[in-house]
Parts: structure tokens; C-alpha cells; sequence
């Protein structure tokens, strides 16, 4: 059975990976005949916003194509697999609204009502965080978790190939935690292998310099996947309910999720300072000031990405390897995501934004 599932992975990447390389190419040439670009070009951005914002179509197609071939499988239970169903909705809608938003420049309340929505239809399936005997309290945390997510990974989205790269090695660690799950869900593993092909595939288009873009349409349908996703197999892994908090959920979840909740804490934190709306886009956030000390564009991004890749690993380590989290572990990792903080956080205290 173990070797089967693994030849179904195997040809499930493969597949997902060649047909994404072309629809990505499809794409590209149908977004430059017909103009595919963000709407909102005033804004302030690292780079000017003059390149198809198709990537998100190439991940949705993916994940939709997928969850068809799951649907007709004859061992497959909608009524056992609810929570796919509502990953997919909350997928769908959250995918249309960010493309609506990349051609008509939808405005903020728009975009929070959807994400809104999202994250009740979520809680309606039994998709919540299971932190706390109070549900109203593990409600009230999986809406500011599901709308922060996917704030945070567009607002990520602000330099060539770091969304992707992030969210792969985001996505490398949930993949590992649900193959750790018995038993193992394996409508959900494909569903994530299909969707890490696709992000594989993207930087080959969004690599310096970027060719397209992901957009709103892209970094929406990535945000409610990892939100979503992170619930399952992060938030939940390996849950202890109690009127305190498990503090082995919140450090393996603030570490899988290192780089996008530094940079926007650090982005709202210094703008909020200047008087500034943390939503309006700019040039300071934590890759930016990686570049303003001296690194080059990728060097800034693979820094971030070697940094994700480890704590995404210690995460998994956390959350699958160790019986009794003490005091010890907490100390160790907890200061350790400190760090990181702090020294990307000081940099764009230090450094002079150009």
C-alpha cells in the first residue's frame, strides 16, 4: 500500500509539474494579447506593475483539475472528505476575489468580506483551531488567523519569486506533517504535491527578472490554502485542549510561518509609526532593506528562503518528534524566532530605505 501511494505521489508531481510549466506558458501569452495586468498602477511598488498577473491562474487550474480527478476516483467520500470541499470553495472564491481586485482594484473592505466569508465557511466544515475548550474563542482566532494569512502572503508578494519560494517550503513542511498523520489523508498529499509542482514551475517565469507576475488572483488562492492547510496539519497536529495555550502549537506555527508573519509585523510596525496605512503598498518591507544594506535581489530572497526551509524543519520536528514539549524546547526555539525577528526587524530600523 505504502509503495503504491508513493508511485501515485511520484506521478501525481511529474504530471503536475509538466502541465503546469505549459499552462503557465498558456497563460503568459494569453495575458499579453489580452492585457492581463494589475489595474491599481499607482501604487507604490518595488517594481512597476507593467507584467501579466496570470500566475494564480496556473495554481487554481492545478488545484481544480486535481480535486476533479479526486472527485471521480470511486473509493473517494464527500461526505468522509468535507473539509476538501471546503478548502475548495474557500479556494475558489478567494482566487476570484483576488483577481477581481487585480482588474478592477477592488477596494480593502471588499477584499476583508471575502476573506471573511472564507474563514466562517471554514469554521462551518470544522476546518477552526482547536486551541481552547471555548469555541468561541477558537472561532474568533481562526478568522484573525485565516485573514491575517492571506493579508500577510500578498502583502509577501513584493519581490520576484519570495511569495513562491516561502509558501513552498510552508507547503514541504505541511506535506511531511500529513504524511506523519495516521492515517494518512491521501486526497490531501496529492492536492499539495499538485499545487508545490505548480509554484516549482512559476519561478522559472517569476525569476529575475520576472516575466509575469503571480497577483492578487495568485497570493489570495496561496493564502487561504496555507491558512487552511496550516489549521490541518500545523495548528492541529498535535493538539492539547486547555484554558491555557499549548505553546508547542504556537511556536511550530510561528516558525513554519516565520517569514511572512516577520514582515508584516515588521511593515505594519514601521508604517503605523509614520502615520502610514499598513495596506497601502511601499518599498520597505524586509527584502527591500535586505537589498538597501548591500545584498542583491536573490540573495536577499534565497536568504529568506534558507531561513524558512530551517524553521520550517525544526516546525515539523516540533510538531511530530517531540512526546513533551518543556520548558527547554520552548526557550530554544522561542528565542530563536525572536532572533530572526529582531535582526530583520532592526535592519529596517537601521538601513535607509531608497
Amino acid at each position: 500500500m505504502l509503495k503504491s501511494s508513493i508511485y501515485i505521489y511520484l506521478i501525481v508531481f511529474f504530471v503536475a509539474l509538466i502541465v503546469s510549466f505549459f499552462l503557465h506558458r498558456f497563460f503568459l501569452k494569453k495575458s499579453e494579447k489580452y492585457k492581463l495586468k494589475k489595474a491599481n498602477n499607482s501604487a507604490i511598488r518595488w517594481r512597476v506593475q507593467n507584467k501579466p498577473v496570470s500566475g494564480g491562474f496556473t495554481f487554481y487550474t492545478i488545484f481544480i483539475i486535481i480535486a476533479l480527478a479526486i472527485f471521480i476516483y470511486p473509493p473517494f467520500n464527500i461526505s468522509q472528505n468535507e473539509s476538501l470541499v471546503a478548502i475548495i470553495i474557500a479556494a475558489t472564491i478567494s482566487f476570484l476575489m483576488g483577481l477581481s481586485d487585480d482588474i478592477i482594484n477592488t477596494s480593502p473592505i471588499f477584499k476583508f468580506i471575502v476573506q471573511l466569508v472564507a474563514a466562517i465557511l471554514l469554521i462551518n466544515f470544522n476546518i477552526y483551531i482547536k486551541i481552547s475548550p471555548n469555541n468561541l474563542y477558537n472561532y474568533s482566532l481562526t478568522i484573525f488567523w485565516v485573514v491575517g494569512i492571506m493579508n500577510s502572503i500578498n502583502m509577501l508578494d513584493n519581490m520576484d519569486s519570495i511569495t513562491s519560494l516561502i509558501s513552498i517550503s510552508i507547503l514541504s513542511n505541511i506535506l511531511i506533517s500529513s504524511f506523519l498523520l495516521k492515517p494518512v489523508n491521501i486526497y490531501s498529499s496529492i492536492i499539495i504535491i499538485g499545487i508545490i509542482a505548480s509554484l516549482i514551475t512559476f519561478i522559472k517565469y517569476n525569476w529575475f527578472n520576472a516575466k509575469m507576475y503571480m497577483g492578487d488572483n495568485g497570493s489570495q488562492f496561496l493564502g487561504i490554502i496555507l491558512a487552511s492547510l496550516g489549521i490541518i496539519y500545523i495548528w492541529n497536529s498535535n493538539v492539547t485542549i486547555s484554558y491555557g495555550y499549548n505553546s508547542q502549537q504556537f511556536i511550530a506555527v510561528i516558525m513554519a510561518f516565520i517569514i511572512p508573519l516577520t514582515d508584516t509585523t515588521t511593515v505594519t510596525i514601521n508604517r503605523l509609526l509614520k502615520g502610514k496605512s499598513p495596506f497601502i503598498g511601499g518599498k520597505d518591507h524586509t527584502t527591500h532593506f535586505l537589498t538597501y544594506i548591500g545584498l542583491n535581489e536573490k540573495k536577499a530572497v534565497l536568504l529568506l528562503f534558507t531561513i524558512s526551509i530551517i524553521f520550517n524543519a525544526f516546525s515539523v520536528y516540533i510538531m511530530n518528534f517531540i512526546d513533551k514539549f518543556t520548558d527547554f524546547y520552548f526557550y530554544i526555539f522561542g528565542f530563536s524566532s525572536l532572533l530572526v525577528f529582531l535582526f530583520l526587524y532592526l535592519i529596517t530600523r537601521i538601513a535607509k530605505e531608497k
